[in-house]
């Protein structure tokens, strides 16, 4: 069964991160669908093991809309560089699904919420501790210049990507 739902969800989400692009854009995008299938996964592990087909449905439903919706309020409305959209899709996924386990009615909104909060601060702590080691380490930025160029050309000598054409 928790193969089937999360078959569900992730397929789900990926028409509905489709649709909903298509609604608010115009166009419905390929890289869209793909990051809407991740969305449907992020938002049903949490629930695999306790829904049914009917329930990763919904979720997934609910998860390409949200997720996507995410997207745009992290990158667009707040600024923030979030590279592959990782918080959006995956943190925002995670936590829903955590969440529809106690809307759902198959765990308690305290165990649920808790949790939510318990493994927010402690991947907060353990962040921050991560950048402060980094960054004494080896630095977080590059310099100026290799920014301008791009990292391919500054670590690889070649550019990943050719845009003349």
């Amino acid at each position: 069964m928790a193969i089937t739902v999360t078959h569900i969800s992730a397929a789900t989400a990926s028409l509905t991160w489709a649709l909903w692009e298509r609604i608010k854009h115009g166009t419905a995008s390929l890289v869209g669908m793909v990051t809407g299938t991740i969305a449907g996964l992020a938002s049903i592990t949490p629930a695999s093991g306790f829904v049914g087909p009917l329930e990763a449905l919904i979720i997934g439903a609910i998860a390409g809309i949200l997720c996507l919706e995410g997207v745009h309020l992290v990158r667009d409305r707040l600024k923030i560089d979030d590279t592959l959209d990782v918080f959006a899709v995956h943190g925002i996924g995670g936590i829903f699904g955590t969440v529809m386990l106690a809307i759902l009615g198959h765990a308690s909104w305290v165990g649920q919420l808790g949790g939510v909060v318990i493994v927010g601060l402690y991947a907060t702590v353990i962040s921050i501790i991560i950048a402060i080691v980094l960054k004494a380490l080896i630095g977080m930025r590059v310099d100026e210049e290799t920014e301008v160029t791009g990292l391919d050309i500054a670590q690889s000598g070649e550019r990943a990507y050719d845009m003349t054409s």
